[in-house]
């Protein structure tokens, strides 16, 4: 089963999905898509370690800044047949930003191909897949050409990720709320 977490920054979203997590299983793999690239997200990462390590819960951390669906992939694999594991991953708008610059002067259909490849390792992991992901939408137009192509490709990867989940969590101000159960349907 499969779970969106989604909010503004600073909203509560990354902490809501731990205690889901929590209270879902007795132990969960925490895989990270952050990269430290100054000692402001140094920190950042070793404040977010801190409080897992406070939490009192088993948390096994991988850091998988790219390779997330062959990752995804390869843990559901490996436990075929027994129960898998929970993953919590923070967050897929992190991931998307890896990719783009990853592949940023390569065609748009590159990174559609690999938002189908997360898209599809989701849909088989037989365990429970915490999703953490940032809504992008509710901000200005940004100004510049790879701005834009984020934020939209964030868009698409939130919409395409929340039909395939069970559960979507919208959390704002700490107040978590689960969208699908109060979705208007057309």
């Amino acid at each position: 089963m499969s779970v969106l977490v989604t909010g503004g920054a600073r909203s509560g979203k990354s902490s809501f999905a731990e205690r889901l997590c929590m209270q879902r299983s007795s132990e969960a793999w925490y895989v990270a898509t952050a990269q430290a690239y100054d000692d402001e997200m140094r920190e950042r990462i070793r404040l977010h370690q801190n409080q897992r390590d406070e939490a009192g819960y088993l948390w096994h951390t991988v850091e998988e800044p790219l390779a997330l669906p062959e990752l995804i992939t390869r843990m559901g694999e490996f436990y075929t047949g027994t129960s898998a594991p929970t993953i919590l991953v923070d967050c897929l708008t992190l991931w998307l930003t890896n990719v783009l610059l990853a592949h940023e002067h390569e065609p748009v259909q590159v990174l559609y191909d690999h938002m189908d490849a997360l898209v599809a390792a989701i849909q088989a992991y037989p365990g429970l897949l915490v999703l953490v992901t940032n809504e992008v939408g509710d901000g200005i137009v940004p100004e510049y050409a790879l701005g834009r192509r984020y934020r939209d490709l964030a868009g698409i990867l939130n919409q395409r990720i929340a039909a395939i989940c069970r559960e979507v969590f919208l959390v704002t101000v700490g107040i978590a709320i689960e969208l699908k159960s109060k979705e208007y349907r057309l």
